[in-house]
């Protein structure tokens, strides 16, 4: 019996003497950190204007915004869906945390919270469409966008106002030089990224994405892991809105109506599949970072901004060609040579 004892140890330490799992980078995230460094090479030597402070103090806000909606998106796409309400959960936030204080510090905290109410609401409702009654989430969020501009325009009349003191103190500041709309989007990245990948809830929830029907065999909660999908979302978009409106001393009341395609565009470019499944948040953080630094760049150069959009979808075509087309089996006929016949034995 004593014998047996040091073959059972050797049985019981080998898991624990095998070598620790390697750090697995996605192709989302090399593909699109890559692009961005080499990006910022080609600016730096191109037009060196484009990589000053002066531009980058003026382009991490931006990109920090698009990271944070990118998120929100990404939730979404997680799910197999696309959220067309991301214009108008921005602009209701803006309108909110601008018309409602008008100039008055005091009630800023007062309407950051009915902007987050309406936030969740708008995400409830969407969620109730696509998951409970079925709805395609093109047309569901599309109808959810309509609403969030009604209550925008009831509010605002589609005119801006000066944002307060306090707003842009907060959002519009610095810290060590750094623009603090990007602690906040940092502060984002980090929340989605533990909570998708560190938790139960997020890798069933990520299942859930990747294949609902084998979910719903395993007993899990289809309906309130998509409807959560939404609501994050929606109060993604939500603080994205109240950044703009620290950002820009008087912003548009339609300021979201610009992030809608730069936000699927910075998750196709993450690698975070159409199709739904796992998400990868810091990618979509960088390819928001990459998005706006090349819209800055074709700027600096002199090319309209008419143009922007343009370069966003050529992004997003570029990004949905990247991860979904069979690249190996396309060049395969260009790049193989004839191989010779086997000599007769």
């Amino acid at each position: 019996m004593s014998a047996a004892h040091p073959r059972s140890d050797r049985v019981d330490e080998k898991p624990n003497s095998a070598p620790a799992a390697r750090l697995s980078l996605s192709k989302g995230l090399t593909t699109v950190g890559a692009s961005t460094v080499l990006l910022f090479i080609v600016c730096a030597v191109v037009e060196p204007a484009s990589v000053s402070f002066t531009s980058l103090s003026g382009m991490l806000p931006v990109a920090a915004v698009l990271a944070i909606a990118g998120l929100g998106q990404m939730l979404v796409v997680q799910q197999g869906g696309i959220d067309l309400s991301v214009a108008g959960g921005i602009s209701l936030a803006v309108v909110m945390v601008t018309h409602i204080p008008n100039g008055n510090g005091s009630l800023l905290v007062p309407a950051i919270g009915l902007a987050l109410v309406f936030a969740v609401v708008a995400g409830l409702l969407s969620g109730v469409l696509i998951a409970t009654l079925g709805l395609n989430p093109i047309i569901a969020t599309l109808g959810t966008n309509a609403v969030l501009y009604g209550v925008n325009l009831a509010i605002s009349s589609g005119r801006p106002r000066t944002t307060t003191d306090l707003l842009a103190g907060i959002a519009g500041g610095s810290t060590l030089g750094i623009p603090n709309s990007v602690f906040f989007a940092v502060v984002a990245l980090i929340i989605v990224a533990v909570l998708v990948k560190r938790t139960v809830a997020g890798r069933r929830f990520e299942a859930i994405g990747a294949n609902w029907r084998m979910a719903r065999a395993a007993g899990l909660r289809i309906r309130l892991h998509q409807s959560s999908a939404y609501v994050w979302a929606q109060l993604l978009y939500c603080l994205a809105g109240i950044l703009i409106a620290g950002i820009t001393s008087m912003p548009s009341a339609y300021a979201g109506d610009s992030y809608l395609l730069p936000s699927i565009a910075a998750v196709v470019l993450g690698g975070t599949s159409l199709l739904g499944g796992r998400g990868f948040a810091l990618p979509t953080v960088i390819a928001a970072v990459f998005l706006q630094q090349l819209i800055q760049f074709v700027s600096v150069l002199g090319v309209s901004s008419a143009i922007s959009p343009l370069v966003q979808a050529a992004a997003l075509a570029i990004g949905i060609s990247l991860y979904t087309l069979n690249w190996r089996a396309i060049l395969t006929p260009f790049t193989s040579r004839a191989k010779p016949a086997a000599a007769p034995a």
